[in-house]
């Protein structure tokens, strides 16, 4: 029986209330030091290691705009996403970190795998590092929203900048927003 090698699957920015859902896929060729869930690492360590994880490995990125997100919910495009890594990456066993396969045949799934398989920490950087550098870009275009700063999150910060500026088009209109979406109280 010969063994197949593993496919490490995570995403970033399935929270946020703005900016794109970005799955990453990730059959490492090389060893690369220093992989760990992208969450502990630095923004500094993250950008350092993503270029490695690119040159040693075999990866496919896909990612859901805010509108997708939108339309067609998380768990549509997270199925989606998994399916397209599948079409991708051939011939390798798949791991994604959670507990959910969405309904995709063939996935494994494993808790915290992102803290634990050096595969699925790679894909945690990639995909972690592409969302990250969209909202840093989209912090040019809207820099009243702080997007450099808290990456799409619904911090302080960007919850008193909704309420002061409303939605832009990066922002995820399904994403209910406390003090924006609530409904008027009449007396």
């Amino acid at each position: 029986m010969t063994h197949k090698p593993l496919c490490g699957i995570d995403e970033a920015g399935r929270g946020p209330l703005a900016g794109s859902l970005v799955i990453a896929g990730v059959v490492l060729k090389n060893p690369v030091e220093g992989l760990m869930d992208s969450k502990k690492l630095t923004e500094k360590k993250r950008e350092a290691l993503y270029p490695l994880v690119i040159k040693n490995s075999e990866y496919h990125i896909v990612s859901f705009s805010a509108q997708e997100v939108d339309a067609m919910g998380i768990s549509q495009c997270l199925q989606q996403g998994l399916q397209s890594i599948q079409k991708h990456l051939l011939e390798v066993e798949y791991l994604f970190d959670g507990n959910s396969s969405f309904g995709v045949d063939n996935i494994k799934t494993m808790i915290k795998a992102d803290t634990k398989v050096a595969e699925v920490s790679a894909a945690s950087i990639l995909a972690k590092v592409t969302h990250d550098r969209e909202m840093i870009e989209m912090a040019k275009k809207y820099p009243e929203y702080g997007f450099e700063k808290h990456k799409g999150y619904g911090t302080k910060a960007h919850m008193e900048a909704l309420l002061k500026h409303d939605r832009c088009e990066v922002h995820r209109k399904t994403f209910r927003v406390k003090g924006l979406d609530d409904p008027v109280l009449k007396f």
